[in-house]
């Protein structure tokens, strides 16, 4: 009977042995597939996070040399103007006739206050005895004296300035400045900044106000 036994094992264990090694064999080819899959996907998905990570960085270079080469046109263009306004640079020289928030409506063309006395202050009061050179032409020149009606902006704060004082200062030009010498009435007349940075914002702005 044990005889028996024995030999039915021996018969059976091949087979079993089998079935483990075809079951094994499947179980590690399934393993391998899917890690081979895994690989695969993990390998593109890489490689498709590197391709937007190179689009990324090409599309910030560009709008960085982009941004770059407007800076440096806008400052070339900021340069240019500053060399414009020194060069037509003036002596507003002249009568108060208005004080509006914009700045000073200026009757300019009073040579004599570059002189002394005058010339002590950029304010001179409206009690002096000055008049204009008759027949003065404004020369085209820096620091030539302004001939004619002006809007003087971006003046000091001190000394306070009245209604027909004289003032004489630098003034760069900065556009044109629409005059309402009466209601209903309106003149394009110049506009000049006692400050240069002031003048060439305005330039860059278009200066027409």
């Amino acid at each position: 009977m044990i005889s028996k036994s024995a030999e039915v094992a021996r018969a059976f264990l091949p087979k079993v042995a089998g079935m483990l090694f075809q079951f094994s064999y499947r179980l590690l080819t399934s393993a391998a597939t899917v890690a081979l899959l895994f690989a695969t996907g993990l390998v593109c998905c890489r490689a498709g996070t590197n391709e937007v990570h190179s689009t990324n960085s090409a599309a910030t270079t560009n709008m960085a040399a982009t941004s770059l080469s407007d800076q440096t046109a806008q400052a070339q263009r900021a340069e240019q103007l500053r060399m414009t306004c020194i060069e037509g640079r003036r002596y507003i020289s002249g009568r108060v006739l208005q004080i509006l928030p914009e700045g000073l409506v200026v009757d300019s063309g009073y040579s004599a206050l570059l002189n002394p006395p005058f010339n002590q202050s950029w304010v001179v009061r409206a009690n002096v005895s000055v008049s204009r050179s008759p027949g003065q032409i404004e020369e085209k020149k820096p620091d030539a004296v302004c001939v004619g009606l002006v809007l003087l902006s971006d003046i000091p704060k001190r000394p306070a300035v009245k209604n027909f004082d004289y003032v004489v200062i630098h003034g760069y030009p900065a556009g044109q400045y629409a005059y309402a010498p009466v209601p209903g009435v309106r003149k394009s007349i110049r506009r000049f900044s006692a400050s240069l940075e002031h003048a060439v914002t305005a330039s860059m702005s278009g200066g027409e106000k």
